[in-house]
């Protein structure tokens, strides 16, 4: 659309997206000369306009300096503000977070397209400029590349244009508007427009210049959109490069177009050519043999496009990464250069906790980094296009990339997880066609030659309809060379052929095996699963599981990548990550933005050690002999890799290796190790092998891990010399003293002490250090987790929290032998007369202590979240370490990462810093573990029998459950630690009501018993 006054009417109109707007291209950049294109440093035709520009807020349209942007109009005494930036973050207006629903809903009666003319911030920018030297005389041009969620542009008071789409760039062009000498830029940014019932993600509501804002110029024949298409021949083996170049500018009669493609090496491939006819340039190149590109290898050429004038100078020069690779479909399954491919995906937000998502480069590097170290291939970028340079890097790293168009209407079909399309936009509504269409040939456009994008993705959650469905048709018709995916089809199966692919979110495992045994016409993939709220990610291995059971099964995203929590100050002046709700918005869906497999201020989760494992593309199965190799990459082998082994003894390393193994991509190999395993010492042994990095790559240092198996063996006592002989040194007498009350037990230096009245043991003394601050009782509550709350944990086991409150100890009965002095207490709980627990206590000769927890259920009581003994012992004890599953937190359903093995850590750090303080920190297949002072001093846990679990926190279970944020948690008083016989999983299916898979469930109404030792170190 073209006009030449603006019109505030737009915001809230339907049919207008855009006005003055220049058509979309492609983002590559360009320079005067080569030297500068191999450098591909900072373009000197474009003019940086990022920084401090002057600012007023106003908190509806009627509020605003209307007419700002006149030339005589002072900014004297505004406020400054830095762009990019949200204005939120900046000191003004209502930081919002809100999942489904829109923003207004239940202050504003609307349906679409109507604005809340009450509630919509109007920032208004001013910035002056002086165009950089020997710009005078060339065409002048702004880009915004991100402005949230509709802005005007005047220049010298004369109206430029308007745009909407968040997430994709809006240019003008400036030359009617140049003056000499100063010239004065303004921009008036609305955080509500039409536009803004299409961005009703999952995320907080910002407005502003979020992106980049630049001026550039061009030289006088411009290349203004490349395309560049490669293919493969049948074999994968030879490659055709596609140009199509559109040009622009007073120097183009007789202009020529020059494309040299050089290797990764610099070496030049092929030098081809065409004359420049009607502004426009096709050339179809064959290469021969090349690298292909791919996650594994991305191998990227570099085409030079050279432009010359009719005189032959050199005009222009483009740098163009090119990746040769093909993505298809094969008898119903996605193929990757000819090879059926596997997503282990994840979906990022673009997202900082001071920025929002005014990311930086920085930012990106790091998590480029950080997904490619933890195995996985792809990203969603959910749910709209993110900045070019993510794309870039995506090629360079190798990850493949779902792009997304900027869409989303949530609240217009789903209320209160009911599907309801009463008024679902855009559905079938003709009217939303252009506004829609707009932002995928935006994104195209921008996106389409990075060769990590293999999928166009029509948006997210925006239930069906034929304006999709034509989307789609568009991708599919522009750009064959990618597939189209739209997960929304599932809801409105009238346009099934939107999307080429099966695509759900949150389906259960047994969901997709019935839809993939029902012979489907499309594979299958999950845009998004796993989620990853808080102490999530259980159960992942049934997912991962699938993808060598079903061809079609082609792997999902989990959702998500980063908590979407900011930075406050709570009232004592402290910094916490905050979230929804906690600014005082409203409506709110508090910490639901907090899914994330890595922290906001970009730490690794916990869960991030499963992860890595279940998505690691070399699975290593170590034996007593050796290992097998199964290298399940498309196309790398492993020579980049070296096979680190080592032999560990009760945790302890006895031998380490190293070995060069080379096995292909697809296939598989046996490598014996020289563990001498028939000889070894009776004990428990594991077998730890890792393929790791011989040298530093782009993503990670040499050394890092990128595979890991381990076994683990126990190993009989090879004769009966071997057998524990008891040193008589080490036992002593056993005295009793049988007060009225009390009853103590002395045994060398251990002084243990009974309670008749309170039915439990109150104090056992190490050599005159005290470990008992508060007495052990049966616990059967875990602090609820994200996944917990969504399926009504206190509602439905409940009744455990108060029977772990209350246990009465009804009896007690005690019994002496020569070596050992046994008490046992029975406890009678609240929660159902049938249901008894003991606990006794062996105080043996060698002043060990021995506890038995024996748990009888009866029927028709509820799960239990855990079957287990706490107490609280000496803050002093702040270091633990453990010979158990670790390094990080594990539960039963999340454990298949961990690794045997002596770890360490304060107790201050078990506690995992998730938004909502929750059960964190556990331990399984626990051998014993280690509760120390800075001094050394302490006490040991060892299980009897059966590994146990084990969480030792400056907090109990109630502290916990009773918080909402870290901050509300009481100052630390003691250390708690929990033995556990078992706790249940942790689930992630999704966190709104799907359970624990039932393997990882505890029943109530059998038997269950553990046992372990405590002692003196």
């Amino acid at each position: 659309m073209k006009a030449t006054q603006a019109d505030i009417n737009w915001l809230g109109d339907v049919s207008v997206f855009e006005v003055n707007r220049l058509n979309a291209y492609s983002d590559h950049r360009y320079y005067h000369t080569m030297e500068e294109a191999q450098a591909s440093g900072t373009m000197k035709m474009r003019y940086d306009l990022n920084g401090t520009w002057k600012f007023n807020y106003a908190v509806r349209p009627d509020c605003r300096p209307e007419l700002f942007y006149k030339a005589d109009f002072s900014s004297e005494g505004w406020d400054d503000i830095e762009v990019p930036g949200h204005i939120q973050l900046q000191g003004y207006g209502q930081i919002q977070y809100v999942n489904t629903q829109y923003p207004w809903d239940g202050l504003n009666e609307l349906r679409p397209p109507a604005l809340p003319e009450d509630k919509n911030a109007v920032g208004s920018y001013i910035r002056t400029f002086h165009l950089p030297s020997g710009w005078q005389n060339s065409p002048v041009y702004i880009s915004f590349q991100g402005v949230e969620s509709a802005f005007y542009v005047w220049l010298n008071g004369q109206f430029v244009g308007y745009g909407e789409d968040s997430f994709t760039p809006s240019d003008f062009d400036l030359t009617p508007f140049l003056q000499d000498g100063e010239n004065k830029l303004a921009v008036e940014v609305y955080q509500r427009s039409t536009g803004s019932w299409l961005e009703d993600q999952d995320f907080w509501r910002f407005s502003g210049i979020f992106r980049d804002v630049y001026l550039y110029t061009v030289p006088a024949a411009h290349i203004r959109d490349v395309r560049v298409v490669t293919d493969l021949d049948k074999s994968y083996t030879n490659g055709t490069l596609n140009l199509e170049l559109k040009l622009e500018g007073k120097a183009l009669a007789g202009a020529r177009v020059e494309a040299e493609l050089r290797d990764a090496e610099g070496t030049t491939v092929k030098t081809f050519g065409s004359e420049v006819s009607d502004s426009l340039v096709n050339i179809s190149e064959e290469i021969g043999k090349v690298h292909l590109w791919s996650a594994e290898i991305p191998y990227l050429y570099r085409l030079y496009i050279r432009v010359y004038d009719a005189a032959g100078e050199l005009v222009e020069v483009v740098p163009q990464a090119v990746g040769f690779r093909k993505f298809e479909m094969i008898d119903k399954v996605m193929h990757i250069n000819g090879k059926r491919i596997v997503f282990k995906g994840v979906n990022r937000h673009e997202f900082n906790p001071r920025r929002g998502r005014a990311i930086t480069k920085e930012d990106m590097l790091w998590d480029v980094r950080t997904i490619k170290q933890n195995n996985m291939n792809a990203v969603r970028t959910s749910h709209y296009p993110n900045q070019s340079l993510w794309y870039e890097l995506c090629d360079e790293y190798g990850l493949y990339v779902i792009d997304e168009m900027n869409l989303e209407t949530h609240g217009s079909w789903q209320k209160l997880g009911a599907v309801e399309p009463s008024w679902v936009i855009p559905g079938d509504r003709p009217e939303w066609h252009d506004i829609v269409m707009d932002r995928a040939v935006s994104m195209v456009e921008r996106d389409k030659n990075h060769p990590s994008i293999l999928i166009w993705s029509c948006g997210n959650e925006s239930h069906g309809g034929e304006v999709i469905y034509k989307v789609s048709q568009y991708f599919k018709t522009y750009d064959p060379t990618r597939l189209v995916h739209y997960e929304g089809v599932f809801h409105d199966r009238r346009f099934n052929e939107t999307s080429d692919m099966e695509s759900r979110m949150y389906a259960k495992p047994a969901d997709i095996e019935e839809f993939l045994n029902a012979d489907p016409e499309k594979p299958y993939i999950s845009c998004e699963y796993m989620h990853a709220m808080g102490n999530s990610i259980g159960g992942m291995h049934k997912y991962t599981e699938l993808e060598d059971k079903y061809p079609m099964y082609q792997g999902g995203f989990i959702w998500d990548y980063i908590d979407q929590s900011i930075y406050k100050k709570d009232r004592y002046g402290k910094e916490f990550l905050a979230y929804g709700g906690d600014f005082g918005d409203r409506p709110s869906d508090y910490s639901f933005c907090g899914n994330g497999i890595v922290h906001a201020d970009r730490k690794v989760t916990a869960k991030m050690q499963e992860v890595k494992f279940l998505y690691q593309n070399i699975k290593l199965f170590p034996d007593r002999e050796g290992v097998k190799i199964v290298n399940s990459n498309l196309f790398a082998d492993t020579s980049a890799l070296e096979l680190v082994y080592s032999l560990e003894h009760e945790g302890h390393e006895v031998l380490r290796g190293m070995l060069e193994v080379n096995v292909p991509a697809q296939s598989e190999k046996v490598v014996k190790l020289p563990l001498d395993a028939v000889s070894l010492a009776g004990g428990e042994y594991a077998v730890n092998t890792a393929f790791v990095l011989k040298a530093a790559t782009l993503w990670a240092d040499k050394g890092e891990e990128v595979a890991f198996g381990q076994f683990i063996f126990k190993q009989d006592q090879v004769n009966s010399t071997e057998a524990v002989v008891r040193d008589p040194n080490l036992t002593n007498e056993i005295q009793v003293v049988e007060g009225d009350v009390n009853i103590g037990v002395r045994v060398g230096h251990t002084h243990v002490l009974f309670s008749k009245a309170f039915g439990t043991l109150v104090s056992l003394k190490l050599s005159g250090l005290e470990t008992i601050a508060q007495p052990p009782a049966p616990l059967f509550w875990r602090a609820t987790t994200d996944n917990d709350k969504g399926t009504a944990m206190g509602f439905e086991l409940g009744a455990w929290y108060a029977a772990s409150l209350l246990p009465r100890c009804v009896e007690w009965k005690a019994e002496q032998k020569p070596d050992q002095y046994r008490i046992e207490f029975t406890y009678k709980l609240n929660i159902s007369a049938e249901v008894q627990v003991k606990v006794a206590y062996t105080v043996r000769a060698d002043g060990s202590v021995h506890v038995h927890n024996a748990y009888r259920g009866t029927a028709g009581l509820p799960n239990l979240p855990i079957h287990a003994l706490s107490f609280k012992t000496s803050p002093e004890f702040g270091n633990v370490e453990w010979l158990a599953m670790g390094p990080e937190e594990n539960y039963a359903d999340r454990a298949f990462g961990a690794r045997l093995g002596i770890h360490g850590s304060k107790v201050a750090d078990t506690v995992a810093p998730y938004l909502v303080p929750q059960e964190s920190g556990n331990r399984t297949g626990v051998r014993w573990a280690k509760l120390t002072d800075d001094a050394g001093r302490g006490f040991k846990i060892e299980a009897s029998g059966a590994p146990v679990e084990l969480n030792v926190s400056p907090y109990t279970a109630f502290e916990l459950e009773n918080a909402q944020h870290a901050y509300e948690l009481p100052p630390v008083h003691y250390t708690v630690v929990t033995v556990a016989g078992k706790q249940m999983g942790v689930g992630g299916d999704d966190s709104w009501g799907a359970p624990v898979h039932p393997e990882y469930r505890i029943a109530s109404d059998g038997e269950l018993e553990f046992e372990f030792v405590i002692r003196a170190l």
